[in-house]
C-alpha cells in the first residue's frame, strides 16, 4: 500500500502517526531511527542531531535518546507491543572533515541508538549508517519499506 498522506521529518523532531504516511528526510551526520509494528501495521521515525542530553535545557528530540523513547512511547500509546516492534536506523554519517575524534558525531549518534535499542530490545532489522555521504530516505509507514539514496556533499563556495 502506498500512503496518499506524506510529512517531510526535519531536525530535531518526531513524526509517528496513525495513519499510514510516507515520511521523508534528509541525514548527515544526523540519524533516522524508524520504528515499526508489523501487526499493527503503523510506524513512526524520530531524526536527531545530538546523541545524548545532558539534563539541562529542553529535552526535547534533539537528542538520540529523548528522540527514541518518545517514538517508542507515541507507538505504544497507539497499542504496539514491544515485542511486535522493529527498528531500523540510518544516516550517522561523518559529512564534514573532522580529525577531532570526540566530534564524531556520527559515530556517536549511531552508537545511541544500538544501545537504546539493545536495552529496549528492539530489533535493529536493517541499517545504513557511517560512511562519508549524507542519505535521503522515504519510510512507509504501513509497510516499513525503507527506501534510502546517497546524498553527495556539494560545495557551498
Amino acid at each position: 500500500m502506498i500512503p496518499e498522506k506524506t510529512h517531510f521529518l526535519y531536525p530535531a523532531a518526531l513524526f509517528a502517526p496513525r495513519e499510514p504516511h510516507i515520511i521523508n528526510t534528509i541525514l548527515g551526520s544526523c540519524v533516522g531511527v524508524c520504528l515499526w509494528d508489523p501487526t499493527m501495521n503503523i510506524g513512526g521515525m524520530a531524526h536527531y542531531m545530538l546523541p545524548l542530553w545532558n539534563g539541562e535545557g529542553l529535552a526535547s528530540p534533539k537528542y538520540g535518546n529523548i528522540a527514541i523513547e518518545r517514538l517508542f512511547g507515541k507507538l505504544t500509546s497507539f497499542g504496539s507491543k514491544r515485542n511486535n516492534v522493529k527498528a531500523k536506523i540510518f544516516g550517522g554519517g561523518e559529512v564534514i572533515d573532522n580529525y577531532a575524534p570526540y566530534f564524531y558525531i556520527g559515530q556517536r549518534n549511531i552508537e545511541i541508538a544500538k544501545e537504546m535499542l539493545g536495552d529496549m530490545n528492539i530489533p535493529i532489522v536493517a541499517s545504513s549508517t557511517g560512511g562519508k555521504m549524507g542519505r535521503k530516505i522515504v519510510f512507509n509507514t504501513y509497510t516499513g519499506e525503507v527506501k534510502q539514496r546517497y546524498v553527495k556533499q556539494q560545495n557551498l563556495l
